[in-house]
Parts: C-alpha cells; sequence; structure tokens
C-alpha cells in the first residue's frame, strides 16, 4: 500500500511501518502523538515544520527501555519518579547517555523520556521499542484530537486503528528536568500535578 494514500493500521502491521522508515500517528493519555524510529527522527521536524532547536520526546514501553539512553547521574531520581508517575503525563527531561540523543535532540545532551498511560501505545511499543515522538500538529498550530483530523492535516501518514484510540485528556504533559540529586525544574506545568519543591 503507498503511504500517501493515508490508511489505518492494527500494531503489528504498523510496527512494520516504522521498520520502513514511515511516520506514524498514535494516541496516548494526553495528546495524539506522531511518532517514528529514533533514527529517523529528523522526519518529525520535516512533517511539523518545526524547528530542530525543539527537542523530540522519546516514547516507550517502560522506564527500563528508556533508561538505557539516560546518564547514571539522573538514574536514581529518575526511577523514583517513574515508579510513582508512570505510566502517566510526566515527561522527564534527564541527561543524556548514547547515541540515540544526538537524533532528537539536536541543541544539548538531554533527552525527554515519558511511559504514556495508554494501552494501545504501550502495546506497540513492545514490538517496536521506544520511538521518537511529537503532538500531531504542524508547528505553532493547536494540537489535533482526533484520527480524522491528522488524517486530513497529514494524508500520508499511518495511523493506528482508530477502533483502539482511548479518550485522552486533551492537555500537554507536565515537564520537569532534572538539574542534581534529588533536585527538579518545572519545564512545562501540564495535566500532572506534582507534589514536589521545584528549584528555581
Amino acid at each position: 500500500m503507498d503511504q500517501n494514500e493515508g490508511s489505518f493500521f492494527n500494531h503489528f502491521p504498523l510496527s512494520e511501518r516504522i521498520r520502513d522508515g514511515f511516520v506514524i500517528a498514535i494516541p496516548t493519555d494526553t495528546l495524539p502523538a506522531l511518532a517514528v524510529a529514533p533514527e529517523n527522527a529528523s522526519k518529525l521536524w520535516e512533517i511539523k515544520k518545526r524547528s530542530h532547536e525543539k527537542p523530540l520526546i522519546l516514547m516507550g514501553a517502560n522506564s527500563k527501555d528508556l533508561f538505557k539512553n539516560v546518564a547514571n547521574s539522573s538514574l536514581k531520581d529518575a526511577y523514583l519518579m517513574a515508579e510513582k508517575y508512570w505510566p502517566g503525563p510526566l515527561t522527564m527531561v534527564l541527561p543524556a547517555n548514547g547515541i540515540v540523543v544526538s537524533a532528537l535532540n539536536k541543541k544539548d545532551r538531554t533527552i525527554g523520556v515519558r511511559v504514556p498511560a495508554c494501552k494501545s501505545a504501550l502495546d506497540l511499543f513492545k514490538i517496536t521499542g521506544p520511538l521518537a515522538t511529537t503532538s500531531a500538529n504542524i508547528s505553532g498550530i493547536p494540537a489535533l484530537t482526533s484520527p480524522k483530523e491528522i488524517l486530513d492535516a497529514f494524508p500520508d501518514i499511518s495511523i493506528l486503528n482508530p477502533v483502539q484510540w482511548t479518550i485522552a485528556s486533551g492537555v500537554a504533559s507536565t515537564v520537569i528536568s532534572w538539574q542534581k540529586e534529588g533536585s527538579w525544574k518545572l519545564l512545562r506545568e501540564g495535566s500532572l500535578n506534582l507534589d514536589i519543591d521545584f528549584e528555581k
């Protein structure tokens, strides 16, 4: 099937599209996301008309898969936050380890990671491994919230079967950045309220 037809796929056929380098659209617990294999992350900036100065997020099925790309210095605190708030609408920005970060962040050596509370997305990640993601919209335009809106805006996109989409909050994830042991900075207020003292 030609990618430019735009179409819906179940998990295994969609995972093949990812392996072939295509950008896909998936549900999450917050807003729908565009996703691609990390080595093809540059396609997300292109399709969104988004500045390369704005990093992408690595989403996965569990902490173990994601934290392979995180530096040891922050792992203790990151695991504590993950145990409390994942799966869920929390993105952690952490010092990175390995080569994946260079594909997702052109600005510095940090990587944003998240495990969404969305079964459809998690089932896909269990097949594909972590994926580079970003909200499903053209940069500067409000995020799209339904498969139909996404297909209208991105007719070349392959979409996870909409029958399997769950109702999302419609509010972006909360984003925090690790500063040092026991210390976090709030980068974006989102759908999750954290009961912690943030570094100013």
